[in-house]
């Protein structure tokens, strides 16, 4: 009995430790508690932790039962030792062995219970933290897609005119316009194409100007007078507008002056400026805060760390943005060929201070972006120190200046400036005139001093011109048929490769990268410049570890939809060019310019005749004027044939009645273009000209 007693004591004690499956339970609880997500694990952990104080409470107690138990086993165990022999008390254990291996069975079963329990609610914790991963994730994409459209500025340098959309709220950045290309005769400029943002008016909240150059600004009267939408900008750039808007009669623009590091509110869009430096003050880059995620648009930048006038670039908060997250970067290329950093301004300085001193006693022209002001600044010290004084000249140098002046961004002592047309009152080494040209503009002031064409400044061998700029790709002859013609006069011309005379104002490869780096964007999209230079852009970002799929190398038209799971091309919208040829807007197409071009290749020739209204016999003529193709008194037989085929292919269509006009102007075309190609293997353009009496 006693033997029985001590054994069941044991078998009791053994089954209300139970430890494994309680250890097991902690075990769990902790594994649980520490998974990923924890807030949200956390709510399901929370009544966990209840149930397993619950059972400690009940341990504890069945602990307690046990001590009180074991002082009257060990009683009645002693007894039962007394009367038995070693015998007894060796079966006594074998049984009590056995009984107690018995006994355990109860207590596995129940460890095992607690296992698959702890199984089944671990597959449905399992089950529903997934379930609220998924939901989580769906809610993520909730977030509405941004889109882009790219109306300008891509495989081209200017025209720079992007459209940014953000439920059903529409952005517009920079709005500015190009120089015609070779194959462009007679146009003066080139503008973006409105009639996507044409359509879509109502849903424009406003136009924000990186800078004030005219590749950023220039389109903006042509935009205004078919959209009344605000403008926003920084002081420099909205008094530019301000000047342009002027000389093209608008007077209702609705303009705003934002400074570096405000915020403008554009539908649910929140535009940031963010100061950067570049050739001209008052730069900004652009944080397009939107539901969809921030994009951040460079402008034109570069990172000067001495720059000429205000402040370096704010790489800080370039930095803070990355750390925030940014959906996709679109960044300046047009330097994305050039290996290193862009020099600083200062070296500029430098290089004028010794060239004014090599100058002494010649007359200085010194040729400029207008919109240049620091280097404008940098000329105007220098002929303060070296006692000179300084005209303007060019319509666009004196605006900007007075626009700069008034702005407080220009500084002229009293004194120094004077008038173009009081330069012949001065000593040659007394003067230096600040003028526009640096491109070669046919109608620019050093053009037209280049080409004895200016009104008040002649050039002569005592002066020492600078021309302070680099050739905007596609400007190089036209650029060094400048230099030629000013060096045909006997003057010295000092240009940039062969003095420091010129900074790109636009980053270089290695600060290309310092902004991939800072801003650590999900996309990346190269903008302003050739395709070549957008390709390149692309490299280097590859080369930062900026996936492939992860860039867009887009052309004018595309349309790109961004989000945080995708980005993906949608269907392109109309885009293109609108040619300016004086006061006509998209007037001058594709027609136009082929007729333009076939007119400037092989020239023209007019047919004039007049036949009889009943006959259709040839009462007068044909006269044959030949305009741009061959000189007539040199050519009169020629002249004289030509006059004789078109008399014979008249009288022919009388004889065969025909009398439809266009029928016998098309056979006059045929006729005598063959001739003429024969004789001459040139195509001129035929005009017929045929009159009724």
């Amino acid at each position: 009995m006693a033997e029985n007693g001590n054994s069941k004591e044991k078998k009791n004690a053994r089954t209300r430790r139970a430890p494994t499956g309680e250890k097991n339970s902690r075990q769990q609880d902790q594994v649980l508690t520490g998974a990923e997500n924890p807030p949200k694990v956390g709510k399901i952990a929370g009544p966990k932790k209840e149930a397993q104080a619950g059972q400690r409470g009940r341990k504890r107690a069945d602990s307690k039962k046990a001590e009180a138990k074991q002082p009257a086993a060990k009683k009645s165990g002693g007894k039962a030792g007394e009367t038995a022999g070693k015998k007894k008390a060796e079966t006594s254990r074998r049984s009590s062995a056995k009984s107690g291996r018995k006994a355990q069975k109860p207590a596995i079963s129940q460890t095992a219970a607690q296992v698959e329990a702890l199984r089944a609610q671990q597959e449905a914790l399992e089950k529903r933290t997934a379930r609220k991963g998924r939901s989580a994730r769906g809610k993520k994409s909730q977030k509405p897609p941004i889109k882009v459209y790219f109306l300008g500025g891509l495989n081209e340098i200017g025209k720079n005119f992007t459209l940014y959309e953000c439920q059903g709220d529409m952005v517009i950045v920079d709005c500015g316009l190009s120089f015609p290309d070779d194959d462009m005769p007679g146009v003066d400029s080139v503008i973006p194409d409105f009639t996507f943002v044409e359509k879509n008016w109502d849903r424009i909240r406003g136009v924000v100007i990186t800078h004030g150059h005219e590749d950023h600004i220039g389109a903006v009267p042509y935009l205004m007078k078919k959209l009344n939408v605000p403008v926003y900008g920084t002081a420099l750039t909205i008094g530019l507008i301000e000047g342009k808007l002027k000389e093209h009669n608008v007077s209702s623009a609705n303009l705003h002056v934002a400074p570096a590091g405000s915020h403008i509110q554009l539908g649910c869009m929140d535009v940031e400026l963010i100061h950067v430096n570049h050739s001209i003050a008052d730069a900004v880059a652009l944080a397009i805060h939107s539901p969809a995620g921030t994009i951040v648009h460079t402008g034109d930048f570069k990172i000067d760390m001495t720059p000429a006038e205000g402040a370096m670039i704010d790489l800080a908060r370039f930095a803070e943005l990355g750390k925030e997250g940014v959906l996709a970067l679109l960044a300046d290329s047009t330097n994305a060929e050039r290996p290193g950093f862009t020099p600083t301004e200062r070296t500029v300085n430098n290089s004028l201070d010794s060239l004014f001193l090599r100058a002494e006693g010649k007359r200085i022209i010194v040729a400029t972006f207008a919109s240049s002001i620091s280097r404008v600044q940098m000329i105007i010290n220098c002929a303060v120190k070296y006692g000179r004084k300084v005209a303007l000249s060019g319509r666009s140098m004196v605006n900007v200046m007075g626009i700069a002046s008034e702005l407080g961004y220009l500084n002229i002592p009293d004194g120094v400036l004077i008038d173009l047309n009081l330069i012949n009152r001065y000593e040659p080494g007394q003067l230096v005139l600040i003028t526009t040209g640096s491109q070669g503009e046919p109608m620019s002031a050093l053009t037209r001093m280049a080409f004895s064409d200016h009104r008040q400044v002649a050039i002569n061998p005592n002066d020492f011109i600078i021309i302070s700029a680099r050739p905007i790709p596609g400007n190089e002859k036209t650029v060094g048929a400048v230099v030629d013609e000013l060096l045909k006069q006997d003057c010295t011309v000092i240009y940039e490769s062969m003095y420091e005379v010129h900074v790109s104002g636009h980053a270089c490869q290695e600060e290309l990268k310092m902004m991939q780096a800072l801003t650590k964007p999900r996309y990346f999209i190269p903008v302003h410049g050739e395709q070549k230079h957008l390709r390149k852009h692309a490299g280097l970002a590859m080369d930062l570890g900026m996936p492939r799929e992860n860039i867009f190398i887009g052309d004018i038209g595309n349309v790109l939809e961004l989000s945080e799971e995708r980005m993906k091309q949608l269907p392109d919208v109309p885009a293109g060019d609108v040619l300016v040829d004086g006061l006509g807007v998209g007037d001058v197409g594709s027609i136009v310019l082929r007729d333009r071009k076939h007119l400037s290749e092989d020239g023209l020739i007019v047919a004039v005749c007049s036949i009889d209204a009943q006959s259709g016999k040839v009462v007068s003529g044909p006269d044959i004027v030949s305009r741009g193709f061959v000189y007539v008194r040199e050519s009169e037989a020629l002249m004289d044939e030509a006059r004789d085929l078109v008399y014979n292919t008249l009288e022919e269509c009388a004889r065969n009645h025909v009398r439809d006009w266009s029928g016998m102007k098309q056979s006059i075309k045929d006729e005598l273009s063959r001739f003429l190609y024969q004789k001459t293997r040139r195509s001129p353009m035929i005009l017929p000209i045929i009159m009724e009496v």
